[in-house]
């Protein structure tokens, strides 16, 4: 399944861009397009435990994730559960004068009707991440 790296430059302080990347219970109100539902299960720390729907190439996935946060420089998303079970998401930043530099490395490993959904159509799973990615930028830049 697909790997890929993305890359941009935010106008907003690294500390204003980790928030939003890396605040998984603002994802419904800010993101509900890509996030229909939210629902955080555990918290310890710097680790959450997060029941979340994503809408993702046309497709609906109910996943359980991992989120690990070290402040302001690095979020990484484990999946652990659920239709996309196995999947990685690294999200790096880098300050750079007034702007950050965000670096996001996806692992993804698709699972069930959707995998044999996709061996039938076109998906561009990196197009897709890069939409949400999108959005994410403009809430920090706003």
């Amino acid at each position: 399944m697909p790997k890929f790296s993305l890359e941009r430059i935010i106008r907003a302080d690294r500390e204003k861009v980790f928030e939003i990347f890396s605040n998984y219970d603002s994802y419904q109100k800010r993101f509900s397009e890509h996030y229909p539902s939210i629902r955080v299960r555990s918290v310890r720390n710097n680790v959450a435990v997060v029941e979340e729907h994503l809408n993702f190439d046309n497709e609906e996935f109910v996943i359980m994730a991992k989120h690990v946060s070290e402040k302001p420089k690095l979020h990484e998303i484990f999946i652990i559960g659920g239709d996309a079970k196995g999947s990685y998401i690294k999200q790096q930043f880098v300050q750079l004068g007034e702007k950050t530099k965000v670096v996001v490395d996806v692992d993804l490993k698709i699972k069930g009707k959707q995998k044999i959904m996709s061996l039938f159509r076109k998906n561009n799973f990196e197009e897709n991440y890069s939409k949400i990615l999108d959005d994410f930028v403009k809430a920090a830049e706003n």
